[in-house]
């Protein structure tokens, strides 16, 4: 059984989702898989298990595919509004492999060369290239320059890979650049401090009152009833298809009392992370969401059951630096938190870190990172892989608010 099917987004220059890339590596075992039998598995687990919805959420899936999947015919045989044709970069233009792709072109797939470092000899297969990757970080700019010169007559066009920090986000814009995929979106833009915005502040003044263990459920009703859309995101939230519900609810306390405190002290902080980010590229928030699903099913697989809700704070509260710009230290100095709980957020230290360490050593398809870490606490690997597919699912069922 695969652990490792991961989705990693891809953005545009306005920094919206475009599309995402599956990532695959090893299986249960701990053995690593030809590119043939990685692909394969992947594209069982997407299509023929999972569905492709639940891990893309509608959006394109840029796919490598070898050399002799490619001469097999293989992408044709998924539906190519769903699929990009990623050509690995080991794959040679020979006259077989130009003929294959020119059907694919033809029968309307879009088609992006990897890791791309240019040579003439591969200008015929440029030519039939919809999107072209360069790794932004293993190239050095005046190459990556002289390629983009090189490539200015092809209507193609450039995906940066490897794109670590807002600073590199800017440059690759400005080479001209248009998708771009790296983990610069899950950082602060300016890792400084500084004043919030009085918005933002207001909505951490209300996380604190949220986070508090004294919080009565009489006093999240008074939270809710006070604020209309609030009560109207609660009503999407118990009515979406998350709680495969047959009778819908259509009343602020009747979906109090069906969810009870602990949820509707969950539902509160899940609006309330995307109201602090609304500036910022929605699959930031997403991802804030997975890694908080994510954290709580591992928690409650492990020896840690009984803090599960807390974990699950953990995996939502992960990405809060990035979202204000400010130093997680700082900003977590306003939230009445636990030690443990600031412990494993600021220094990825204490009882709680592993969870986390899992979590975004999966997103960033470090396997033994990963293994190591669900070693800590006790978590079977064999179920790690549908706990990323119900995450995401949870994710996708709040991507409305």
């Amino acid at each position: 059984m695969e652990i490792f099917v991961a989705r990693q987004p891809i953005l545009n220059e306005h920094k919206k989702l475009f599309a995402y890339e599956l990532l695959y590596r090893g299986t249960d075992d701990g053995r690593l898989a030809s590119d043939e039998k990685m692909t394969a598995s992947l594209l069982s687990a997407t299509f023929l298990t999972e569905g492709l919805d639940v891990i893309s959420g509608s959006k394109p899936c840029f796919i490598n595919f070898t050399e002799e999947l490619l001469l097999k015919g293989i992408p044709s045989s998924f539906p190519g509004t769903k699929i990009v044709v990623e050509i690995l970069e080991t794959v040679s233009p020979t006259a077989d492999i130009l003929k294959a792709c020119q059907s694919l072109r033809e029968e309307g797939y879009t088609i992006a060369l990897d890791d791309f470092v240019y040579d003439k000899k591969l200008e015929p297969l440029i030519v039939l290239a919809d999107i072209i990757k360069i790794d932004f970080r293993l190239s050095p700019i005046d190459e990556i320059r002289r390629t983009l010169f090189k490539l200015a007559h092809f209507p193609v066009k450039f995906l940066a890979e490897k794109v670590e920090t807002y600073e590199e986000f800017d440059l690759a814009s400005k080479l001209g650049f248009k998708y771009f995929q790296g983990h610069f979106f899950c950082k602060p833009e300016v890792f400084r401090i500084r004043e919030l915005e009085s918005v933002k502040a207001s909505l951490i003044a209300l996380l604190a009152e949220v986070t508090k263990k004294s919080t009565s459920t009489e006093r999240l009703e008074q939270i809710i009833g006070k604020d209309v859309a609030l009560s109207y995101k609660l009503l999407r939230y118990i009515n979406s298809s998350y709680f495969y519900r047959i009778n819908s609810i259509d009343s602020v306390r009747h979906a109090i009392v069906f969810l009870g405190e602990i949820e509707i002290k969950r539902f509160i902080l899940l609006v309330i992370i995307s109201e602090i980010a609304t500036d910022k590229p929605g699959v930031l928030v997403k991802l804030a969401f997975i890694r908080a699903r994510f954290c709580e099913l591992l928690a409650e697989n492990s020896r840690y059951q009984k803090m599960s809700a807390e974990i699950f704070l953990l995996g939502l509260l992960s990405l809060l630096d990035a979202m204000l710009d400010i130093q997680m230290r700082t900003v977590l100095a306003q939230l009445p938190l636990t030690d443990v709980l600031k412990h494993a957020l600021v220094d990825r230290t204490g009882p709680m870190a592993p969870f986390l360490n899992a979590v975004t050593a999966y997103e960033q398809h470090d396997r033994n990172a990963c293994i190591t870490a669900l070693d800590e606490i006790g978590v079977d690997k064999k179920l790690v892989q549908q706990m990323y597919f119900d995450s995401l699912a949870f994710a996708d069922a709040l991507s409305n608010f």
